[in-house]
């Protein structure tokens, strides 16, 4: 299987040695690691070179912090256009949905309008590098990312570790988007609903790793093999074997990523 998104620069250089190490005995053949801002790009292009059979890089910048400044995005996007020969996927780029809720809670105004902004131009350089874009897009967010999609014609779109209502959740199958379910398919009951209802061919597995899980992974650090227990509780719900959840996710995450 291939972890369809994964910090793996967040990890220490010792647990990442141990997960290549380990990668064929835990049944894993990539993983798809993205980026967070041109530092977190060099990283993860570093691990890439270090692993080229497992590690599939993808360049971009998390919409959960603070809008770059437009000489630090400038460069950014100047880094990934260099790079672009050997990048996998734009990611990960999105809005944020959680950032802007905290501030509203807190009842601070907040501007969504320069994060707008800055997907757009990685969505531009997506399409004229005609690569794939990993989605950081959730609930009422991921109306206004389609529309952008739809704007700059971007029909490879992976929406990962997705929350949203059915209307939303039907403009994207209908599209062709992808989503992907982490290991959190097991106990939580949004997540189930929503692998009842997307179509199995746009389907992916992924850990978000370092993020931790609760449920069953309470306490353990979140690893790519965790992947295979997602596959199971995928396959339980469809009414699949383990093995033919594991054949489809794994087909899937290739046919999108070209890998």
């Amino acid at each position: 299987m291939i972890d369809a998104h994964i910090h793996l620069e967040q990890y220490s250089d010792e647990d990442i040695a141990a997960m290549a190490a380990e990668a064929e005995k835990d049944g894993i053949q990539g993983l798809v690691a993205v980026s967070m801002n041109l530092e977190s790009c060099l990283r993860t292009a570093e691990l890439a070179a270090r692993y080229p059979a497992l590690v599939k890089p993808a360049y971009g910048f998390h919409p959960e912090q603070p809008v770059p400044a437009a000489a630090e995005l400038d460069r950014l996007l100047a880094w990934i256009r260099r790079h672009a020969g050997a990048m996998t996927a734009v990611g990960e780029i999105g809005l944020p949905y959680y950032l802007r809720s905290e501030k509203e809670q807190a009842g601070e105004h907040f501007e969504l309008q320069p994060y707008i902004e800055v997907l757009e131009r990685f969505l531009a350089l997506a399409a004229e590098l005609d690569k794939p874009v990993v989605l950081h897009a959730v609930y009422e967010d991921a109306e206004v990312v389609c529309g952008l999609l739809e704007k700059h014609r971007i029909e490879r779109a992976h929406f990962h570790w997705f929350k949203g209502p059915e209307k939303t959740v039907r403009r994207m199958a209908e599209r062709g988007y992808f989503i992907s379910f982490t290991p959190d398919i097991l106990y939580e009951e949004e997540i189930r609903g929503l692998a009842h209802m997307y179509p199995p061919e746009l389907v992916m597995a992924e850990t978000d790793g370092p993020w931790p899980f609760e449920g069953p992974f309470e306490g353990q650090p979140t690893h790519p093999r965790m992947i295979h227990s997602a596959a199971r509780a995928w396959a339980e719900i469809h009414g699949w074997t383990y093995e033919e959840a594991c054949l489809r996710l794994e087909a899937n995450t290739r046919s999108f990523y070209r890998i």
